[in-house]
């Protein structure tokens, strides 16, 4: 059974017509019975969805098949297989590569909060109004584009090697703060875009409202801007957190010994890279439960959005 569009089109005026009145018990409501209508329109809907999971579920299975079949039968599958896939390299690295990993979560946690804390005072710091802030203005936009433009790479070289060659009193040489140090002034600067963008996006009249009640610029931007600037802006930030647990791993340059490192320790021992590649499913494991909670987030906000909602 099919639904035509005039069927579709009378769907508000056939539901009006599903309740019927039953066997008169006395009860109201309690002989609701659907039009036959109704009923061929959800056995519809139903067989439409059943045949759209089938036809997902068997593409997904011949699309694996066929990379399966034309990654087997390749000249040098046996080599790569033994290189890349060993699983005598695999179970002598997972539980070295999970020992590191609790130094990249570390350092996920400890930069993640310094990162939005240091984004947020630089995004203020662009924002404020007024010539005697137009120093602080200037030196928060060279801050953000020097970092923005600057590799992450060769910023971590920079401040993991060059700071120890500088032989500093008081100055530490641990790498692993010396590369949570690079992480967070490089990711400062692209979180601190992310929420100026918020607070730009808050409308003028939200802070001119909240100073004809009384409220100082300071109260304005504390009680009224930013918390509407950072609940628009949530998605992005997760996103940049997101990139800032993949990016712990590069800390292994300056010799920390993270996941990354204990895999390549591994590595050059036994010249096999299958070690790299529990390193990597280590990392996705660990990335792929935050993707997804930023992809609900996002949802839900604009779902929230569509429907008229405060953000």
């Amino acid at each position: 059974m099919t639904v035509t569009e005039g069927e579709s089109a009378r769907e508000g005026a056939d539901d009006k017509g599903d309740m019927t009145v039953g066997t008169g018990d006395g009860v109201p409501g309690d002989g609701y019975a659907p039009s036959e209508r109704r009923l061929a329109r959800e056995r519809y809907r139903r067989a439409r969805a059943r045949r759209a999971t089938a036809l997902a579920a068997l593409s997904t299975l011949v699309t694996a098949a066929l990379l399966y079949l034309v990654v087997v039968n390749a000249p040098g599958w046996p080599r790569t297989k033994e290189t890349f896939f060993s699983a005598h390299y695999a179970r002598e690295a997972f539980p070295k590569v999970l020992e590191g990993l609790w130094l990249n979560v570390r350092l996920l946690l400890i930069c993640g909060v310094a990162v939005l804390v240091l984004g947020m005072l630089i995004a203020v710091a662009r924002t404020l109004r007024g010539p005697v802030f137009f120093p602080l203005r200037v030196l928060a936009a060279a801050y953000t584009d020097f970092f923005r433009g600057l590799p992450l790479i060769i910023n971590l070289m920079i401040v993991v090697l060059g700071v120890p060659a500088l032989r500093l009193q008081g100055v530490t040489v641990d790498p692993v703060l010396l590369g949570g140090t690079a992480l967070t002034l490089t990711y400062s600067a692209y979180v601190a875009e992310v929420f100026r963008a918020g607070i730009e996006s808050v409308h003028p009249s939200q802070r001119a409202a909240a100073r004809s009640l009384g409220l100082t610029n300071r109260q304005a931007l504390r009680h009224v801007v930013l918390p509407q600037a950072v609940r628009r802006q949530v998605p992005p930030l997760l996103n940049d957190l997101v990139s800032l647990q993949k990016d712990t791993g590069l800390v292994s340059i300056g010799g920390a010994v993270d996941a990354v490192r204990a895999a390549d320790i591994i590595v050059g021992r036994s010249l096999n890279y299958t070690p790299y590649i529990v390193a990597g499913l280590v990392f996705v494991a660990l990335t792929i439960p935050m993707t997804r909670f930023t992809d609900w987030v996002t949802a839900r906000m604009d779902r929230r959005r569509a429907q008229g909602g405060s953000l």
